[in-house]
């Protein structure tokens, strides 16, 4: 209990005891502050939807010793593989998603995980969704940092209609943007 919070009750007892014949019930303490996040704890959640505005999943950006985690579940989506990208800009105005700028690329790199020379900061393998339009994917970011997604403009997450080739600059061809959703602090 915090020194102010004991103080009170402390004092509530006091008066009560000093209070009058009438007073038979002691006063309720307060109840305690939630516990502060822990020290370096940063995570963030991008609520993914399609153009129609329907709920598409989630995808969870978490800070992996200096890199950045994301934990990504999708539903409702067509089955098959589709590429799925950090992209520069938190915006995902509907309906297609054009506002969330290209991939996030702070090194300037040239796109695709099979890319010798490097890749986006926001590039990630395919995903793949089952016949039931779901899929779950899991990756650690190379380049960039959780601060980096928060940038003046932040940032949204994507996903694409078709399979990112992992190759072609700037986008892998990966077709139209079906979901998207921006990075929100959580």
């Amino acid at each position: 209990m915090n020194r102010l919070a004991w103080t009170a009750t402390v004092l509530t007892f006091a008066l009560a005891g000093c209070g009058s014949p009438e007073t038979t019930e002691p006063a309720e303490a307060p109840s305690p502050a939630p516990a502060p996040a822990p020290a370096g704890a940063t995570g963030a959640v991008a609520m993914l939807q399609t153009a129609d505005g329907t709920a598409a999943g989630r995808a969870a950006a978490s800070d992996a010793g200096g890199q950045v985690m994301i934990s990504l579940t999708v539903e409702g989506l067509p089955p098959g593989e589709h590429g799925v990208h950090v992209h520069t800009t938190g915006r995902c105005d509907a309906p297609t998603f054009e506002t969330a700028g290209g991939h996030w690329n702070p090194t300037s790199q040239q796109h695709g995980l099979e890319d010798p020379a490097g890749q986006h900061a926001g590039d990630m393998p395919n995903l793949t969704v089952g016949p039931d339009g779901r899929g779950t994917l899991e990756y650690r970011l190379e380049g960039g940092s959780f601060a980096g997604l928060f940038d003046a403009d932040g940032s949204a997450f994507v996903v694409h209609s078709g399979a990112d080739d992992q190759r072609t600059d700037p986008s892998g061809d990966s077709g139209d943007r079906i979901a998207c959703g921006v990075f929100e602090r959580g």
